[in-house]
């Protein structure tokens, strides 16, 4: 079964109908920003192939940040929500709000789990830099130990920076 796409104006008059919109986004991803009307399944929980009671539908739109994990999983997703017929929400959520339409804002949750990955892997590539340069060469292994680890987490799929990250006071909340 192939899955097609919906534009996000398309995906309002069939919510309106009663489609059920999934956002399989990561819960932190979710509780930070999500259209009102999505249900939070994310893909790492429908590994195990199967769709919730509560979410099954005759229509289903799945979405995710901007279209790319829902178009990489769509097989997986077609194959989850039948016999349903399903799409894809056209850009995800950045899709949705480029249309204008509206979504639920919290600033008060942290940023993403990855997001604060990326600023502090790549603040601490920087800072070994400059350290290298402006200090002492030594300061250079901070930003290769730092990109070993970002191999490390690649090849594995294991990042312990971000299993630090996870455990920060501020990121408290999204548990």
């Amino acid at each position: 079964m192939t899955i097609g796409t919906i534009s996000p104006r398309e995906a309002q008059t069939l919510l309106a109908q009663g489609a059920k919109l999934i956002d399989i986004r990561d819960a932190d991803e979710y509780l930070r920003e999500h259209i009102p009307q999505a249900h939070l399944a994310p893909l790492s929980a429908l590994d195990q192939g199967l769709l919730p009671d509560n979410l099954r539908a005759d229509r289903i739109i799945f979405h995710c940040q901007s279209g790319k994990r829902t178009q990489n999983a769509a097989t997986k997703l077609s194959a989850i929500a039948a016999p349903a017929q399903c799409w894809l929400l056209e850009g995800g959520i950045d899709g949705w709000k480029a249309a204008d339409l509206p979504v639920v804002e919290d600033k008060s949750q942290p940023l993403p789990l990855m997001r604060q990955v990326q600023i502090a892997a790549g603040s601490l590539i920087l800072l070994g830099v400059v350290l290298g340069y402006a200090v002492g060469s030594a300061f250079f292994l901070l930003s290769g130990f730092v990109g070993a680890g970002l191999i490390l987490a690649g090849v594995t799929g294991f990042c312990g920076m971000a299993r630090l990250l996870d455990k920060m006071p501020w990121n408290r909340r999204t548990h």
